[in-house]
């Protein structure tokens, strides 16, 4: 008796400091589930038609419908429009993750998850680290079309990739409200329709197609206070020109809002789904 306490008693801190030994665990958890989130994107790679395929049919669109009209001539449109573009792209492309991970649910993969010994919310920063490859190549592919159409950055190298990493950071904090709803949903296209609401106001009611100051006064409010239209005005001035300061500010400041108010919401949500 004597020797099964005196064992017992000295396993109890080697067990209680088990997490101390670790304290990278969650991230490597979450690092792991984003592995196998980019696994699952590679081996079907269809699921990358909407951002790649989506951002060339609006840009041939926008370009060639109201280029004449809006700018004069199709390749100053072309260089007006693009950067907005990009951002719009890699903002749906975070609605996808909400979409996924909703998937997953209904087919019990989290149900599996829950029980293994791993940080609760590594499910969801692995879905949300795996699809930035979602945000790469829809960027990718949107340059290199936007290239052979005639988009020239005029700014340089550097700040062309500074716009690139920008509308990836502000997409990969939207896509936590997108993870929230996934969380809330009970259909995968419950998320989708819900996701398609929230992004049609929010990218087409900025400056993305025609400047601000030729819309009427009441939708020239709501562009003004669209955190949208901050991104895609960072992007411009970043890539073709233009005040760059204070729309990289906001940006920043949306994003850090995004992730502090939708992160542990999703969490939450994540842990009271049964």
């Amino acid at each position: 008796m004597t020797g099964g306490v005196t064992t017992l008693t000295a396993s109890s801190p080697a067990v209680a400091a088990e997490p101390a030994r670790r304290p990278f665990a969650p991230a490597r958890h979450s690092l792991a589930l984003a592995r196998r989130s980019l696994i699952k994107t590679m081996r079907s790679p269809e699921q990358l038609l909407d951002v790649t395929l989506q951002p060339v049919i609006f840009v041939v669109l926008f370009v060639y419908l109201l280029g004449g009209a809006v700018a004069g001539s199709t390749h100053e449109y072309l260089q007006f429009l693009l950067p907005a573009i990009m951002v719009q792209t890699t903002m749906f492309g975070g609605m996808a993750t909400g979409v996924n991970l909703s998937t997953d649910i209904g087919k019990g993969v989290f149900d599996r998850f829950r029980s293994l010994p791993i940080g609760r919310s590594a499910p969801l920063v692995g879905s949300v680290l795996g699809d930035l490859i979602r945000y790469v190549v829809a960027v990718v592919s949107l340059l290199l079309f936007g290239t052979l159409m005639g988009f020239r950055v005029e700014t340089g190298v550097l700040p062309a990739l500074a716009a690139c990493l920008l509308a990836i950071l502000f997409a990969f904090s939207l896509s936590w409200a997108f993870v929230l709803v996934g969380m809330l949903a009970r259909q995968p296209g419950a998320v989708q329709g819900l996701g398609f609401v929230v992004l049609f106001p929010l990218t087409f009611g900025t400056s993305m197609i025609a400047p601000a100051e030729t819309l009427p006064g009441w939708l020239r409010t709501w562009v003004g206070i669209n955190p949208v239209t901050h991104v895609m005005d960072a992007s411009r001035g970043l890539m073709v020109g233009g005040p760059v300061a204070g729309p990289v500010a906001w940006t920043l400041a949306w994003s850090a809002l995004f992730v502090a108010v939708f992160a542990p919401l999703a969490v939450t949500a994540y842990r009271r789904r049964a």
